[in-house]
């Protein structure tokens, strides 16, 4: 996509303070991170839990703790704001204006003493200044667009009793509240049922066509992705190690881990098939002395990846770190079979 980026990070790194958690000792949780956006375009990010993604998220809003964390970027702009340079007071100003964000986990982001109007209604306040029945009405007009029923009732209704897709929905009414430009979605249908699943992606798409907003869709998900992202970014151990439009990605991944995750997930209509697994875990901030993060689990690593860090490269649109020339899918697919053979032999 061409023009200027709406969101533009180069190199961020984000690591946690020794004193904080000697677990972490200080490493970094994200390493290097580039990313853009431009308006209207929805960037997926992706990979297991523990590679840095919410952490990114947190990064990119201004809500990490400066004494427990360090953030550091080459370049981190919002439509040509210093994001790096800001003070706490214009901070406010953008965070939940132009820069909305629904968080993982509704009941612990909504304030269960406050009826959800009043806490769409103090968005509304701080970010354009509504108060009174301009406020109310408006709030009954978010409450209506994101699909709330009676939304005259549920306006004076607490947290607790609403259920789970009633509550992303309220997020959803509060991100949009300061009529946001980037809206980052973190897991924004975790612990929701299939139907209500698919009823919240439609709703956010919705949105997107309706306003323009750009999205930073944040997701372990990769059906999700294939319905809202027009790219795709996969993280790996706190790296980008493979960007690229989402058709080519399903379609030719290229880095071993991205491969995985594909064939990874459930086929429609497959009836009782065993999923391929990724055997090990995402490695600990710090735990990767060396060398590629991924190498230890992957079917293709030899002795120059665990030499150094590969370098990222261009891959058409997109790019990839990986030292590899070229990854054999098939192959990968072969040895996957061959292992799962073996697994099923030895139980």
């Amino acid at each position: 996509m061409s023009g200027t980026p709406l969101l533009d990070v180069d190199g961020l790194t984000v690591s946690f303070n020794a004193a904080s958690s000697a677990a972490r000792g200080g490493a970094l949780a994200v390493d290097g991170l580039s990313l853009t956006i431009h308006p209207g375009e929805t960037l997926a990010l992706v990979g297991e839990s523990g590679c840095g993604k919410s952490t990114t998220a947190l990064a990119l809003m201004g809500l990490l703790d400066p004494h427990r964390t360090r953030v550091g970027a080459n370049r981190l702009s919002f439509d040509g704001t210093d994001l790096s340079r800001l003070p706490e007071a214009s901070w406010r100003r953008l965070r939940g204006g132009s820069i909305g964000m629904i968080f993982q986990d509704p009941l612990a982001a909504l304030n269960p003493v406050r009826t959800v109007g009043r806490q769409i209604g103090e968005a509304l306040r701080l970010h354009r200044g509504l108060t009174g029945r301009a406020a109310h009405s408006e709030t009954l007009e978010l409450l209506r667009l994101v699909g709330i029923p009676e939304p005259a009732r549920r306006i004076d209704d607490y947290p607790h009793r609403l259920s789970g897709g009633m509550r992303q929905r309220v997020l959803i009414a509060m991100a949009l509240a300061g009529e946001p430009r980037l809206l980052i979605a973190d897991e924004p249908t975790t612990a929701l049922d299939v139907t209500i699943q698919a009823q919240i992606l439609a709703l956010l798409g919705n949105l997107q066509q309706q306003t323009g907003m750009a999205l930073l869709l944040i997701t372990h998900d990769l059906g999700i992705v294939g319905q809202l992202a027009h790219r795709v970014a996969v993280m790996y151990a706190g790296r980008k190690i493979e960007e690229r439009p989402v058709d080519e990605l399903f379609d030719d991944a290229r880095h071993p881990y991205t491969q995985r995750l594909l064939a990874a997930r459930p086929r429609r209509g497959a009836v009782r098939e065993r999923l391929t697994e990724i055997a090990g875990a995402v490695p600990a901030p710090g735990a990767v002395a060396s060398g590629c993060a991924f190498a230890p689990r992957c079917v293709f690593a030899h002795a120059a990846c665990r030499e150094a860090v590969p370098a990222w490269r261009s891959l058409g649109t997109g790019g990839i770190r990986c030292v590899l020339d070229e990854v054999d899918a098939n192959a990968e697919s072969s040895t996957i079979a061959h292992a799962n053979e073996r697994r099923s032999h030895a139980a």
